[in-house]
C-alpha cells in the first residue's frame, strides 16, 4: 500500500486492497478515506472511487515527509484532530495503538489519548457478562476492545464482535442484538469507531438465498374442477386464474371453479371456513366484508368514516449522521425542472464512505419500489374523486393567494375533479390546458416548501407563526398536500424525519436531534450547553442564556456535569416539537383530507419515501419504462424502438437541445412523475406520419417512422422545441 507501505490484505480490518497497473499503484480503501489531506474531487468512476491518481500522489508526497509516532517510519498520512495534538501514523498502526477511526461525517481520526470514550455510571457493576454475539464472556470495564450498548443497561460486546456484525449485517440491518434498537445503536457504534457499510446484509447479497420461498401454491383443490387443462394450469388476469385462500395461503381454486368475477374477491377454503364457523366468528367476518364492499361501491367511505389504524409501527431508521459526509461528494439525485438551479450549480453529498454502484442502485431500488406502493395506495383514495369538475382561477404572478382564495371557496370540494384556469393581471389572457392543473401543484408545492410555514434547510420541520395560526394557514397547507397527492401533483419531498414521525406516530413518541433547530442562536445555546466540559463552565452557560431557558420551562439548578444531557434533550423537545404542538396539530387536520393521513399511519415506510425523500431524477431508463409501446409484434422488432431508446440516452447525457423533462411535458402535460402515476398509462405509437404527436388526453405520444436515426433525432427536437416554446409564450 501507498499509504502505510504494508502487503496485509485483510478487509476486515484495512478495506479491500486495490491494485491499479496501469497507475502502478496499489492501496487499502480504508488507507485512502482516512488520510488527512485528500478528498474526493472526481465523480464514482474516477480514479479509486473518485479519489483522483494527481490527489493519491500529492497526499503520497504530504505522507513522506510526516513520521508515524507508532513506528517511527516516514508516511504517516493520518493525524489526530483534537486541537493542538501533533500525533500522526499510519492507519494500521493507528490500529494497533487503539486510536478510534470515525467512518462517518469528515471521517475524523483520534490519538490513543484523546480518542472518545463512553460513560459508565459508578452503580454499574464492574463484573462479567456475556457477549450476546460470540457468547464469550466479556468483562465490563471502559477500555478500547469493550464496547457497552447505549440503549440497554446490561448489553456487553467485543469490538471485534461488534465489527464483524456490523460488516456482515450492513447499514440496514446491523442493530442492538437485545433490544433491536438501530438509530441510538449505530450512532453510538459509529462515535466508538465501528465500520458499518452501507449496502445489504450478506445473507441478502447471496443469488437464489431465498429461492424457496418464492414458490407460491397454484393448484385447484374445489371437488370439481371446470378447467380442461387439469388443476395446476394457470393463467393470469383470466377466469382460469388460481387464487389462494385469503387465510392459509395453502388451498387454491380456479376463479371460474368458484364462480368468481374478479381476482379482488376473497376466496376461503373448506378448512379455514369451517374453523371460522365453529367459532362463530365467519358470519360476523362476511357481513363486515359485505358492509365494506357496499361501502366501497357506493358512497366514499373515506369522508364518512375513516378505517381504524393499524398499531404504530416502528420508525424508519435515519441515517442523517451517515448521509450528511463532506468527504465524498457525488451528482446530485434530485429531479432537474426549470424551477430549480441547474445541476452545475448544486453540489451534495455521497450516502456512504463506501457506497458502490450497486449498492447505491440498490437503494434506489428500495425507494422505487416504496413509491410503486404509494402509487398504488394513493389510487384507492383516488376513487373517491368524481368527475364533477371544480374549477380553480389561478393568477400566475400570485399563486399562493388564489391558491388559498380558491381552496377556500364555499363549493370547492376535495372530491370533486380540479381544473386549472391561469390568468396575468397585466392581459387579462387565461389558459386552460391540460398542463395547468400539473403546473399549478408544482409551483403550490415549491411554494409551501419556501414559505414561512416551514424551517430548515433541507428536510424542514413547521414554524410557529401566530399570524398564520390564526389565519388557519397550517390547515390548509395539509389540505393542498394532500389534494395535490391524490390529484396528480409531485411528491413533496421536503419534510424532516422528525416532522414526519410526528404526524404518523404523535409527538409524545419522538426524539429531536440538533439537525432540526434551524435558528442559529438557539443551535449556538445547546452546542454551548452540550459541550461544556466542567460543571462551572456549564452553569455559566446557563447563566447567560437563563431568559432563553426560562421561557423554554428548562430552568433548573444542575449539580453534575452529567445534568446537561437531559438538559439539552428537554430544550430539543421544547423547541422542535412543544413548541409548535398547536401547527402540528392544524397542519395534521389539514392531511387528514381525502384520508391521507390515515394512510401514512398505516403505511409508514411507503409515504416516508415520497415525502421525505427527493423524487428521483428522471434518467433514459426510467422514461422508457414510462412508457407502453403498442404493438402487435415483439417489442424488441417494432420499427423505431431502437431509435427512441437512443434518443432518450442521447438527451440524458446533454446530446441534445431538450430535456427529458420537455419531453414528458410535451406527452402528457406534466415536467414531473406524480406520486399516483398517470391516467391513462404513457403510451407510445410508430405510425407514418411526418412529425411526432403529443397526444395529453390519452398520455400517447405517436412517433415517425424514419429511414435514419438522424431524422429521427431532428424531427423529435424540432417539434418538442417549439410546440413548448409556443404554450411558455
Amino acid at each position: 500500500c501507498v499509504l502505510c507501505g504494508r502487503t496485509d490484505d485483510c478487509p476486515e480490518k484495512y478495506g479491500e486492497k486495490r491494485t491499479y497497473v496501469e497507475y502502478n499503484l496499489t492501496v487499502h480503501y480504508y488507507c485512502l478515506l482516512m488520510s488527512s489531506g485528500i478528498w474526493q474531487r472526481g465523480e464514482e468512476d474516477e480514479g479509486v472511487d473518485g479519489f483522483l491518481i494527481t490527489d493519491i500522489r500529492k497526499e503520497v508526497k504530504r505522507a513522506a515527509k510526516l513520521k508515524c509516532n507508532v513506528c517511527k517510519k516516514k508516511g504517516a498520512s493520518i493525524g489526530c484532530v483534537a486541537p493542538k495534538c501533533k500525533r500522526s501514523y499510519h492507519f494500521p498502526c493507528g490500529l494497533q495503538k487503539e486510536c478510534i477511526f470515525q467512518f462517518m461525517e469528515d471521517f475524523r481520526s483520534y490519538c490513543w489519548e484523546h480518542r472518545p470514550v463512553q460513560v459508565f455510571m459508578d452503580k454499574e457493576p464492574r463484573g462479567t457478562s456475556q457477549c450476546t454475539i460470540c457468547l464469550d464472556l466479556v468483562e465490563n470495564l471502559p477500555v478500547y476492545t469493550v464496547l457497552k450498548s447505549p440503549c440497554c443497561k446490561n448489553a456487553w460486546f467485543h469490538r471485534e464482535c461488534l465489527q464483524y456484525q456490523a460488516l456482515s449485517a450492513g447499514i440496514f440491518f446491523f442493530r442492538c442484538t437485545v433490544c433491536n434498537n438501530k438509530d441510538k445503536f449505530q450512532k453510538e457504534m459509529l462515535r466508538m469507531g465501528i465500520h458499518i457499510p452501507e449496502r445489504d446484509a450478506s445473507w441478502e447479497l447471496e443469488e437464489n438465498a431465498y429461492q424457496d420461498l418464492l414458490h407460491c401454491y397454484q393448484h385447484c383443490d374445489v371437488e370439481k374442477c371446470l378447467c380442461k387443462k387439469g388443476r395446476d394450469y394457470n393463467e393470469p388476469e383470466s377466469k382460469w386464474e388460481i387464487k389462494r385462500c385469503q387465510y392459509c395461503g395453502s388451498r387454491g381454486t380456479h376463479l371460474a371453479c368458484s364462480s368468481m368475477k374478479s381476482w379482488e374477491q376473497n376466496w376461503e377454503c373448506m378448512e379455514c371456513r369451517s374453523i371460522f364457523a365453529k367459532s362463530g366468528k365467519y358470519s360476523k367476518r362476511k357481513k363486515c366484508a359485505l358492509a365494506a364492499s357496499e361501502k366501497t361501491n357506493g358512497t366514499p367511505c373515506l369522508l364518512e368514516e375513516p378505517p381504524p389504524k393499524s398499531p404504530r409501527q416502528s420508525s424508519g431508521s435515519s441515517r442523517s449522521f451517515l448521509l450528511q459526509s463532506p468527504k465524498i461528494m457525488c451528482q446530485n439525485l434530485s429531479p432537474c425542472s426549470h424551477l430549480e438551479q441547474p445541476a452545475s450549480n448544486r453540489v451534495t453529498v455521497s450516502p456512504s464512505p463506501v457506497m458502490s454502484n450497486q449498492n447505491w442502485s440498490l437503494r434506489h431500488k428500495y425507494l422505487r419500489q416504496q413509491r410503486k406502493e404509494v402509487c398504488n395506495i394513493l389510487k384507492e383514495l383516488k376513487v373517491q374523486v368524481k368527475t364533477k369538475p371544480t374549477r380553480l382561477n389561478i393568477n400566475a404572478e400570485n399563486i399562493w393567494s388564489s391558491a388559498l382564495k380558491g381552496f377556500r371557496q364555499r363549493i370547492f370540494s376535495p372530491t370533486n375533479t380540479i381544473e386549472v384556469n391561469f390568468s396575468n393581471c397585466k392581459n387579462r389572457s387565461k389558459t386552460t390546458t391540460s398542463a395547468s392543473k400539473h403546473h399549478f401543484f408544482q409551483v403550490l408545492m415549491l411554494h409551501l416548501q419556501n414559505s414561512s410555514l416551514f424551517e430548515g434547510s433541507s428536510g424542514k420541520n413547521l414554524t410557529l407563526d401566530f399570524q398564520a395560526l390564526k389565519e388557519n394557514l397550517y390547515f390548509e397547507a395539509g389540505k393542498m398536500i394532500a389534494v395535490s397527492l391524490v390529484h396528480g401533483g409531485p411528491p413533496p419531498g421536503f419534510f424532516s424525519k422528525t416532522l414526519f414521525k410526528c404526524l404518523v406516530y404523535g409527538p409524545e413518541n419522538v426524539k429531536p436531534s440538533l439537525e432540526d433547530v434551524a435558528d442559529v442562536d438557539v443551535v449556538q445555546t445547546i452546542k454551548t450547553i452540550k459541550y461544556a466540559n466542567s460543571l462551572s463552565s456549564l452553569q455559566a452557560a446557563l447563566q447567560d442564556c437563563c431568559e432563553f431557558l426560562t421561557a423554554a420551562g428548562c430552568l433548573r439548578p444542575v449539580t453534575a456535569l452529567s445534568d446537561k444531557n437531559m438538559l439539552v434533550n428537554d430544550i430539543l423537545i421544547y423547541h422542535v416539537i412543544k413548541r409548535i404542538i398547536l401547527p402540528l396539530e392544524s397542519f395534521g387536520q389539514g392531511l387528514k383530507t381525502l384520508g391521507v393521513l390515515e394512510k401514512m399511519q398505516m403505511h409508514p415506510a411507503v409515504f416516508s419515501s415520497i415525502l421525505c425523500h427527493k423524487p428521483e431524477r428522471l434518467s433514459a431508463e426510467t422514461v422508457y419504462n414510462l412508457f407502453t409501446i403498442h404493438s402487435s409484434s415483439d417489442v424488441n422488432k417494432v420499427e423505431g424502438a431502437d431509435f427512441w431508446m437512443g434518443y432518450l440516452q442521447d438527451v440524458e447525457s446533454g446530446d441534445s437541445v431538450v430535456t427529458l423533462e420537455d419531453i414528458l411535458l410535451f406527452v402528457t402535460g406534466s415536467s414531473y412523475i406524480p406520486s399516483i402515476g398517470f391516467d391513462p398509462e404513457p403510451t407510445i405509437k410508430f405510425l407514418r406520419i411526418r412529425y411526432p404527436i403529443g397526444n395529453r388526453l390519452l398520455n400517447c405520444l405517436e412517433l415517425p417512422r424514419t429511414k435514419t436515426y438522424q431524422q429521427f433525432k431532428n424531427k423529435m427536437e424540432l417539434t418538442i422545441r417549439n410546440t413548448l416554446r409556443d404554450e411558455r409564450e
